[in-house]
């Protein structure tokens, strides 16, 4: 069964910076691609970026202001460090994954995801 749980949300000043984290296990196949979202309040979610088993990252339209990278502690563990936070940065970061052996320049369906962890920057 498939687990996602992502941490390191919380409150943090404009101009800051966060790491947060996303465990992950139970895939049933080596190859699957691991991806960051978020949805702030009141707007649609977004997706910003991917990373896949080899460790190539594919970087979508959400996080084109450059503030955001994806990467790997170790096989289970896929990080998004997001700098520069701005209060518009404030919302839910969700951390999901689908069975696909690379991430595309659009959007695949993600099968599993996890429960979100909540950003909140301040001004």
């Amino acid at each position: 069964q498939v687990q996602l749980v992502e941490s390191g949300g919380g409150l943090v000043q404009s101009g800051g910076s966060l790491r947060l984290s996303c465990a992950a296990s139970g895939f049933p196949s080596d190859y699957y691609v691991i991806a960051w979202f978020r949805q702030a309040p009141g707007k649609e979610r977004e997706a910003l970026s991917c990373i896949e088993t080899s460790d190539k990252i594919t970087y979508w339209p959400g996080s084109v202001t450059g503030r955001f990278t994806i990467g790997r502690d170790n096989a289970n563990t896929v990080y998004l460090d997001i700098a520069s936070l701005k209060p518009e940065d404030t919302a839910v970061y969700y951390c999901a994954a689908g069975n696909y052996y690379y991430c595309s320049a659009y959007v695949p369906p993600m099968h599993y995801w996890g429960n979100g962890t909540l950003v909140t920057v301040s001004s």
